[in-house]
């Protein structure tokens, strides 16, 4: 039988995003209901994250998000691991489908996410956090004096080949193609940085290789001349573009031409009573700290959006 009880909010998300609005509103006591999937998170792929405010030692990605959800169920919120598959609104009131389930609410918040976009190649996810990463930004620090490489050849990879001069001794851009796609002025700022930046053309990787415990080399292969080689190096960050995790909303709210949910600075979106926080609706920050913050924003704004209805 359908679920009869008609809930405040209903979160969907297992991510930072998720955690942080589900705590804002049971603290609020409104009874969140999260529909968190299996939580497959970024922050539960990655390890050890040093930038996030209040852990001097930093502390590792799966420890935040378990601690997260465990502290908006201290308040009360209710987590299922169930997969949202479709949104019904009827007079104001959200149907969110799961597998054979149904839960109805009176405001909802997209807390879904993004992932990064994968080469396909072996070696790649079984060694993340392990040489593999996506985010110069995060990771960046664990690169000094060392080698890294950077695959992709739009904006993301040369501002990642840029954060990367600051710590690494060699940065290394491996391109499919014999030129960029970015922006001239963040091309002519990595090619200021010839010293500290090297580009490969026409290659692709085709192997993430290791030692055993961590990344020491990649295979590559010249789309031109298809002769193969192996690089050294002592990481690999992947730039080559993020998917938000939107697709069952593209029929009810507004994406960009990226597929990301537009919002606006309260987390609105173009439905009353929907909001949206963290990577679904964010294409250009991607920091666990944004989308907390953004979890927060749009939570505040779910609880309003209750309150001037009642």
């Amino acid at each position: 039988m359908p679920e009869t009880k008609l809930h405040n909010i209903i979160i969907i998300g297992g991510g930072i995003a998720a955690h942080t609005a589900a705590l804002y509103n049971a603290r609020a006591d409104l009874e969140p209901l999260v529909i968190a999937g299996l939580e497959t998170d970024q922050l539960s792929l990655t390890t050890i994250v040093e930038n996030f405010p209040g852990f001097i030692d930093g502390v590792m990605g799966p420890q935040l998000i378990a601690d997260a959800k465990k502290q908006a169920e201290k308040f009360g919120a209710k987590y299922l691991t169930e997969f949202a598959g479709a949104i019904e609104i009827n007079e104001n009131i959200f149907t969110v489908k799961t597998g054979g389930n149904q839960y109805q609410t009176k405001a909802l918040i997209v807390a879904t996410g993004a992932s990064p976009r994968w080469l396909g190649v072996k070696g790649e996810k079984e060694n993340v956090g392990k040489g593999v990463s996506t985010c110069a930004t995060c990771d960046a620090a664990f690169y000094r004096d060392k080698t890294a490489v950077i695959v992709g050849g739009g904006d993301s990879a040369m501002e990642e080949a840029l954060v990367l001069t600051k710590f690494a001794a060699k940065v290394i851009i491996i391109h499919r193609r014999d030129k960029f796609n970015a922006s001239q002025i963040m091309q002519d700022r990595v090619f200021a940085q010839k010293d500290k930046i090297e580009v490969i053309w026409n290659t692709a990787v085709t192997e993430v290789l290791t030692d055993g415990q961590f990344v020491n080399a990649v295979k590559l292969e010249n789309s031109q001349t298809g002769k193969t080689t192996e690089l050294k190096t002592d990481g690999i960050f992947l730039a080559i573009g993020h998917v938000p995790a939107t697709a069952m909303f593209q029929n009810l709210l507004t994406l960009d031409e990226q597929g990301y949910i537009v919002t606006d600075c309260a987390k609105k979106t173009n439905i009353e009573g929907i909001f949206a926080a963290g990577d679904c609706q964010d294409p250009y920050f991607r920091q666990a700290i944004v989308a907390a913050g953004a979890g927060a924003q749009a939570a505040l704004s779910a609880e309003k959006y209750l309150q001037d209805k009642e």
